[in-house]
């Protein structure tokens, strides 16, 4: 398998972890594709480590109940990744798009993750 198919598949199980329906599944799905130590970061918020970033996720779920991501395109090299995505709601409909660039350690998870889209105005 080459470098580019190793990290997307780490990717989209990253990917998952922001569709999982728990705080439970959302870990399973981090312990196997993200770093304990990671950050992430979005025009938002910055969590660092597993427990903030599940945080992150359930209220993200809050807000947009059955929310999840799907890769549009995903391009890697040297252990970083460019990754287009489209948000959609729990029906499957568009609702954002956006872009994440990510990091990856040695053992090929990710340590960083950092989302660009627009934030709605309040």
């Amino acid at each position: 398998m080459s470098e580019t198919e190793l990290l997307q598949q780490t990717w989209e199980t990253y990917t998952a972890a922001w569709q999982a329906p728990g705080a439970e599944a959302k870990a399973l799905a981090l312990r196997a594709s993200v770093d304990g130590d990671c950050v992430y970061r979005d025009p938002l918020t910055k969590a660092e480590g597993h427990a903030a970033l599940i945080d992150y996720m359930l209220g993200f779920h809050l807000q947009v109940p059955g929310g999840f991501f799907k890769t549009t395109s995903f391009r890697a090299h040297n252990s970083r990744s460019a990754t287009t995505w489209h948000m959609c709601n729990a029906d499957g409909a568009v609702i954002g798009e956006g872009i994440s660039y990510g990091e990856y350690g040695a053992d090929g998870k990710l340590v960083a993750m950092t989302g660009f889209f627009d934030v709605p105005a309040q």
